[in-house]
This record gives C-alpha cells, sequence and structure tokens, in this order.
C-alpha cells in the first residue's frame, strides 16, 4: 500500500469515557477530556489536533460518563470537517449493541463497537486517549507499523526512574528484541543505554485491524479487567503477535 494513503486507511477510535477521579472536583459534572485547559482549550483538543494534522479525519469518540459537556464542546469547536468526503468527528456513547452494560474498560469499548469497524472497513486501527496532553505527528506511527509488517505497534516514551513506578514500563534486553510489558511496577526496568530511565507505554497504539478484532473478541470471553495496558497488550505479545515499538 502507498504510504500516503495510510491516513486515509486508519480509523480512529478515541477512548474518551473515564470518570477522572484523580482530577475530581474538576469533573464532577463533566468528563475527564472535557476538563478546561488553558482558557478556552480542552484536554480532548491535544489528541484531535494531532490527528487532523496528521491527516486522520475519522475519528470516534467513545465517550460514557458526564458527557454532556464534552459533546458539546465537539459541537461548537470541532464541526470544521466535510462529511461529504467521508470526514467526520462522531461521538459513540454506549449502544447496548452486543451487550446491555456500559463500558467495563477500554478493551470492551472497543469490543462494543465493533460494529463500527465493519462498517467502516479500515486497515488499521488508531487507539489513543482523550485526556492526554501531548503533541505528536501520528503518520511516521503509521509507517512504522505498515513497515513492520505489525500486529500491533505501541508509542513509547523515555520518563525517570521515578515517574515510571505507575506506568506500563516496556522491558527488553536491546531494541531488536521482543519488548515484555510490565504494569506498574514498583521496580521499573531501566533502559540499558540510558540507566536512569524507562520506557513507558503513552496509550498509543496502531493496530492491524483484523488482530485488534481477535484480541478484543477472546477478551471479552476472558476473565480480566478488559485493558488495552493489563490484558490486550500482554496477552497479544505472551502468544507471539507481531509487535513493534517505537
Amino acid at each position: 500500500m502507498p504510504t500516503d494513503t495510510l491516513p486515509q486507511s486508519t480509523l480512529v477510535m478515541l477512548l474518551a469515557g473515564g470518570q477522572g477521579e484523580r482530577l475530581y472536583p474538576l469533573t464532577k459534572s463533566r468528563a475527564k477530556p472535557a476538563v478546561p485547559f488553558g482558557g478556552l482549550y480542552r484536554f480532548i483538543d491535544f489528541t484531535l489536533s494531532n490527528c487532523l494534522n496528521s491527516g486522520l479525519k475519522r475519528i470516534y469518540v467513545l465517550t460514557q460518563h458526564q458527557s454532556l459537556s464534552l459533546d458539546r464542546h465537539l459541537r461548537l469547536a470541532w464541526s470544521i470537517l466535510h462529511p461529504e468526503l467521508g470526514e467526520f468527528i462522531q461521538t459513540v456513547p454506549p449502544q447496548l449493541h452486543l451487550v446491555s452494560r456500559w463500558y467495563a474498560g477500554t478493551a470492551d469499548a472497543l469490543f462494543q463497537n465493533l460494529h463500527l469497524l465493519e462498517e467502516e472497513r479500515p486497515r488499521h486501527v488508531l487507539v489513543l486517549s482523550g485526556d492526554h496532553i501531548y503533541r505528536m505527528d501520528y503518520e511516521p506511527l503509521l509507517h512504522f507499523h505498515e513497515e513492520h509488517g505489525a500486529d500491533v505497534t505501541m508509542a513509547c516514551t523515555q520518563v525517570p526512574l521515578a515517574e515510571a513506578t505507575r506506568m506500563g514500563v516496556f522491558a527488553a534486553r536491546h531494541r531488536r528484541a521482543r519488548p515484555r510489558l510490565c504494569r506498574e511496577t514498583g521496580r521499573p526496568a531501566p533502559l540499558p543505554e540510558r540507566p536512569t530511565h524507562a520506557l513507558v507505554n503513552m496509550g498509543v497504539y496502531v493496530f492491524r485491524t483484523e488482530a485488534l478484532v481477535r484480541a478484543v473478541i477472546a477478551d471479552a470471553k476472558a476473565d480480566s479487567k478488559h485493558d488495552f495496558g493489563h490484558d490486550i497488550l500482554p496477552a497479544m505479545l505472551g502468544a507471539g503477535a507481531c509487535a513493534a515499538t517505537t
């Protein structure tokens, strides 16, 4: 596939349904992605700006808790795409399509919306969080994923060891080794080339669509937290799925 078509063949599933308990009372009456930042902006604006600047214009926003303020913000601030060209930013609360419950975790949110993947037929699915503040061009990540023929590619960043204790840490003997994801370990594995830092999960994932569908269906049948970091990624890595980190 020509690399210039990668954004067009990628569907974004943006997770925006968390309660944001650690930010209470800011989240007393609003979703965490709708918390104000710098006056006019909201947390979710960072991720959406990253998407549009990366050429990604098919975006489902999976909402749940206190979603009214988020829905209003998206309608007023992000009505800039062209539906006639297949572009959209669409909020999706739990539809009770497959099961009669709210989203039980990040992976369950994707499982409950598999019908959207069937409708859109993307080659790749980019899974993002709506409450992270960062700047990133996702297009090189998509190219890296395509070039490696991976089932899943995970974006990582380096942080000091003291900060890594509350994050998902990747441990590998060297850059070409298969990564191992360790959740919130009290003794995070340092980077061999930079022992004061660890490589941590950013919560930015590119999946080959077929691999994602298989993974979330298997997880839905398992006794798990139905979470990408806790369950989906360790299961895929443990089963020998073709994975890459960047």
